[in-house]
């Protein structure tokens, strides 16, 4: 597939012409509905043709909450591996805790598109947040540990998943080796069933970066524990910071670099994401909370503020601002352009594949890029 960048004075009908597809195929791709208008500096997939014979095998995996579109689910499970299911929680005795609204609907349709369903576990409290001293009292007590790994070994059984993605965040430094030792214990036994354990990790940069998202996460050791690896290599723009980049290249590209020192690429997925920011300018610490928005809704609202879209080529990731009631706002987001920057990781490092956060809203041109660089498992 190609990537065109719109004109002043570009039409999708004069696009369609000079690469001889048609609109309808341009549309369907990019999500773009009628009449069709489009914003100067937007990013488009153009289907030409079939992908790379030779493409290299890696894996898809989504993360999704039960509460996902059916119609997004279905039009976005050919693409995946493994439907990564969010979230169990659980109990500092150890006992699982499933998610609010049923998941039993997202396992089956997994299971009918060879699809693998994933439970993700995750130590939220009652106030949606990660709770570390849930994640203490657990890997600190050898009863509550046996309790946790034999309940999710039921629950492997009971309701189809093929793996658990493990997804703890601010873990104390004080319980760095006790997480790591749970992780290999619950490899071990997840194993012995033919289950796969994963685990996500905060984007460090070396071993001893300070911070409580990164003092827990032994890189090294985590990489031996767990069958796979998820690189979080997304939030440097986040909802409580000011306006840039949700995943600019070249810090993602010192996220890689790192862990390639500690685990093998083999084991490596990137975590990429499927979200931008809105943020209301000027940005006041502790005051200012940017809006999430999906990809296509970024390219929207450039249209419907009649503003070009920029790109960053040192973060590689598009951006743009526009006024609204007075008030100026920034947008960043991601285009096939910033995707493709980040899937040429993959082959210039060896990597496993991908672990898309999230799925819950549909980004076609993404997956259709991602299938035609590489053969998806």
């Amino acid at each position: 597939m190609q990537i065109y960048v719109v004109q002043p004075g570009d039409s999708l009908d004069r696009i369609a012409g000079i690469y001889g597809t048609t609109i309808a195929e341009l549309s369907y791709a990019n999500q773009i509905p009628y009449p069709y208008s489009l914003a100067v500096g937007q990013a488009l997939l153009v289907p030409v043709g079939e992908g790379d014979v030779d493409r290299r095998v890696v894996t898809a995996n989504g993360y999704a909450y039960p509460f996902i579109s059916p119609w997004v689910l279905e039009q976005t499970l050919p693409y995946l591996t493994n439907l990564l299911v969010f979230s169990y929680g659980f109990t500092t005795e150890g006992q699982l805790i499933p998610p609010a609204v049923s998941d039993e609907w997202m396992i089956q349709a997994a299971q009918r598109t060879s699809v693998s369903p994933v439970l993700v576990l995750t130590p939220l409290g009652a106030d949606g947040r990660f709770n570390n001293n849930l994640i203490h009292e657990v890997v600190t007590s050898e009863t509550a540990r046996e309790t946790l790994i034999s309940n999710l070994l039921q629950a492997m059984e009971e309701n189809g998943f093929r793996g658990v993605d493990v997804d703890f965040e601010y873990i104390l430094a004080e319980d760095r080796d006790l997480f790591t030792s749970f992780v290999a214990d619950l490899r071990v036994r997840m194993n012995e069933s033919g289950y796969v354990v994963s685990v996500a990790l905060a984007p460090k940069t070396s071993a001893d970066q300070p911070g409580l998202l990164y003092e827990g996460k032994d890189y090294r050791g985590l990489g031996e524990a767990a069958d796979e690896v998820l690189l979080m290599a997304y939030e440097w723009g986040y909802t409580y910071g000011p306006a840039m980049a949700v995943a600019p290249l070249n810090k993602v590209r010192q996220v890689v670099e790192y862990a390639l020192t500690e685990i093998p690429s083999e084991k490596i997925n990137l975590g990429i994401p499927n979200y931008g920011y809105d943020w209301t300018l000027p940005y006041v610490k502790g005051e200012s909370k940017a809006v999430t928005i999906g990809h296509v809704e970024a390219v929207q609202i450039a249209i419907e503020n009649d503003v070009p879209i920029q790109y960053d080529e040192t973060a590689q990731s598009p951006y743009f601002n526009y006024i609204r009631d007075g008030r100026e706002h920034e947008v960043w987001f991601e285009d096939v352009r910033s995707l493709r920057a980040k899937f040429n990781l993959l082959n210039e490092y060896g990597l496993k594949g991908i672990g898309v956060w999230q799925i819950m809203r549909l980004f076609r041109a993404m997956w259709l890029l991602y299938s035609d660089i590489f053969y998806v498992q």
